[in-house]
């Protein structure tokens, strides 16, 4: 088993069995994760830096035009998508199995935690994970301290407030606060 074959299994959201073939690549890729991870926090580093080593992570070129402000945690990074515009602050953990998608011109708090995985309900199956993908809009905010859980879509313009605790997909437009998060009312252009 590769990389690949972990991927294609992850993005069809097929389980990966505790102790399978794909879990051990699973926990390969993470070995990668943490020591990249661990550079880019280990001290300052300069912009272009950051959005080389955030390229190593995830596999694919970063644009110029992303800003990351470490430090910055992601257990896996190889199936992180970014557009271009976007800043995310410090502190951000992306648990990123089951693919994160972060659109244009998107700001996303300090803090912040995208959940993707979930472990199986049945105490005999609890070593076996669920991956769900996270696909956030264009143009949205993400407050301070969020979490979005797996299988979440936010929609272009959406703002979702700071703690707020993301359980279903949010709607273009929409404004959401608190935990679970609820809509609050509509952004006007």
């Amino acid at each position: 088993m590769e990389l690949n074959d972990l991927l294609t299994a992850l993005d069809a959201g097929d389980t990966i069995t505790g102790d399978s073939p794909l879990h051990e690549v699973m926990h390969q890729v993470s070995q990668e994760a943490l020591r990249i991870t661990g550079e880019l926090n280990g001290g300052y580093q300069e912009p272009a830096r950051v959005r080389q080593l955030l390229s190593q992570l995830i596999g694919k070129p970063v644009d110029d035009s992303v800003t990351v402000f470490p430090p910055f945690h992601s257990e896996f990074g190889k199936n992180i998508t970014l557009g271009r515009r976007i800043f995310i602050n410090a502190g951000c953990k992306l648990q990123d199995q089951g693919g994160v998608f972060i659109g244009d011109d998107c700001l996303i708090g300090h803090n912040v935690v995208m959940a993707t995985l979930n472990h199986d309900l049945d105490p005999s199956r609890r070593a076996d994970m669920h991956p769900a993908p996270i696909v956030i809009g264009r143009n949205v905010w993400v407050g301070s301290n969020a979490t979005i859980l797996p299988s979440i879509t936010i929609g272009d313009n959406a703002v979702v407030a700071a703690a707020a605790v993301v359980t279903k997909d949010i709607p273009e437009n929409a404004v959401v606060v608190g935990s679970p998060a609820r809509v609050v009312r509509l952004v006007t252009d």
